[in-house]
C-alpha cells in the first residue's frame, strides 16, 4: 500500500469517528430524555434487563468482522458511560477501594456514580437496606473456589433481591514494598486469593508465613506497613498503594472468575436470557431433597447451582440455594416454582436477572 492510499484510508476512518462521534452524541441525548420520564414515573433507573435485551439483538444484526464479544465490550463501554444519566447512583461494595469488588461495581455501574466501600458484605446489604445506596455488590462464588457462604447466609435475614450479576476474571498479583522474591518472608491475603493460589506460594514461596485478611486491600495495606511481607491482591492496588509488583498471574487455573451480584429493592424484568436465584426449607423426611429437584427436571429447567447452609436456627436444619436459567415470569418456571413451593416449608424466589 503506497503512502497516498494510505492517506486515504485514514480519511475515511476520519469520516466515520466524526459520524460515531454525532451518533454517540445523540444517543446521549435520547438517554438523557429516557432518564426524565424514569424520573418523572418512578421507573427503575439502572435496568439490566433492557441492555442485555440491546447486547443481543446487535449480536443477531452483526453481519463482521466485529465478533460477538467484541460487540458486548463496545456496549458494556457505552451503557457505563450513559447509565450515570439515570442517576447517579450510589453504589455499596466489599472495599476497600482497589479490591475485585470495586472492579466489578465500577464494570456494572458508571463513572459518574458514587461508590461507597464497606468493611463487611453484611454493611454492604445494611447501607442498600437503609436506603443509604441505591444497589450493592457482593461476591457470590468463585470459579475454582466455590461459594462466598456469608453472602448467602445474609439473604437468610435481608429482604433485599438479586438484580443482576457480574462475572469478572481474577489475576493475582504479589505485591510488596522489597524487591526480591527471596526477602518475603510473609504473604497477606483474603482466604479465597490465597486459596486460589495455593500451588504458586508451595512452588515459589514454600516457607513464607501466610496471614488471613478481611481483604485484598486490607493484605495491601499490612504488607506496605510490615518489612519482609507480601500482598496477593489485583495489580490496580500496586499504583493506588505505591508498592511493587514481584509477580503478576500468580492464580493457579487460568480460567478464574468470580461472579458477583448486585442487591437492590427491585426485581429485574425478563431479558429472553435470564438466570432466578430461589431459597427454599424442605421437610425433614426421606426422598426430601430429591422431590424438590423433581418439577425443575419435569418442566426441564437447567439447575446451574445447588448449596446448602444451616439455618443457625435449629441443629441439623439447612436451607438450600439453587440458580437455575429462566425468568419467573415464563410460563414454565411458573409451573415449576409451583409446584416446590407446595413440597417446601419455605420458598423465597431471591430474583431473576440477566445472566452474565
Amino acid at each position: 500500500m503506497s503512502l497516498k492510499e494510505l492517506e486515504k484510508w485514514r480519511r475515511k476512518i476520519d469520516e466515520l469517528d466524526r459520524q460515531l462521534l454525532k451518533v454517540l452524541n445523540e444517543r446521549a441525548s435520547v438517554v438523557r430524555k429516557i432518564a426524565e420520564i424514569k424520573g418523572r414515573t418512578g421507573a427503575p433507573g439502572f435496568d439490566p434487563s433492557r441492555e442485555k435485551m440491546v447486547v443481543e439483538k446487535l449480536k443477531k444484526l452483526n453481519e463482521g468482522p466485529l465478533e460477538a464479544r467484541e460487540i458486548e465490550l463496545v456496549m458494556e463501554t457505552i451503557f457505563r458511560i450513559y447509565r450515570s444519566y439515570s442517576g447517579p447512583f450510589t453504589i455499596a461494595y466489599l472495599g476497600p477501594p482497589g479490591t475485585f469488588t470495586h472492579q466489578a461495581a465500577r464494570k456494572r455501574f458508571g463513572e459518574r456514580d458514587a461508590y461507597v466501600p464497606c468493611k463487611t458484605i453484611g454493611h454492604v446489604f445494611q447501607e442498600v437496606e437503609k436506603g443509604h445506596a441505591d444497589f450493592g455488590v457482593v461476591p457470590v462464588e468463585n470459579s475454582n473456589e466455590g461459594v462466598v457462604t456469608h453472602t448467602l447466609d445474609m439473604f437468610l435475614e435481608s429482604e433485599l433481591v438479586v438484580n443482576s450479576e457480574i462475572l469478572l476474571e481474577i489475576h493475582h498479583c504479589l505485591l510488596s514494598r522489597v524487591s526480591k522474591l527471596s526477602a518475603v518472608k510473609k504473604i497477606y491475603s483474603h482466604p479465597q486469593a490465597l486459596g486460589q493460589c495455593r500451588q504458586w506460594l508451595e512452588e515459589h514461596l514454600p516457607r513464607a508465613e501466610q496471614v488471613e485478611t478481611e481483604s485484598t486491600i486490607q493484605a495491601v495495606q499490612q504488607a506496605k506497613r510490615f518489612p519482609a511481607s507480601a500482598a496477593i491482591a489485583p495489580q490496580t492496588a500496586a499504583s493506588i498503594y505505591d508498592l511493587e509488583i514481584l509477580a503478576d498471574n500468580i492464580e493457579d487455573y487460568r480460567e478464574n472468575i468470580t461472579r458477583f451480584l448486585v442487591i437492590g429493592r427491585s426485581f429485574a424484568q425478563p431479558s429472553g436470557h435470564d438466570k432466578t436465584s430461589v431459597l427454599f426449607s424442605i421437610k425433614d423426611r426421606v426422598g426430601a431433597l430429591h422431590d424438590m429437584l423433581v418439577p425443575f427436571k419435569k418442566h426441564q429447567i437447567n439447575l446451574t447451582r445447588i448449596e446448602s447452609r444451616p439455618t443457625r436456627r435449629k441443629a441439623w436444619e439447612y436451607v438450600f440455594f439453587v440458580d437455575f436459567y429462566g425468568h419467573q415470569e415464563e410460563e414454565k418456571v411458573k409451573q415449576a416454582l409451583e409446584e416446590l413451593s407446595a413440597q417446601c416449608v419455605y420458598l423465597r424466589v431471591l430474583g431473576s436477572y440477566p445472566a452474565g
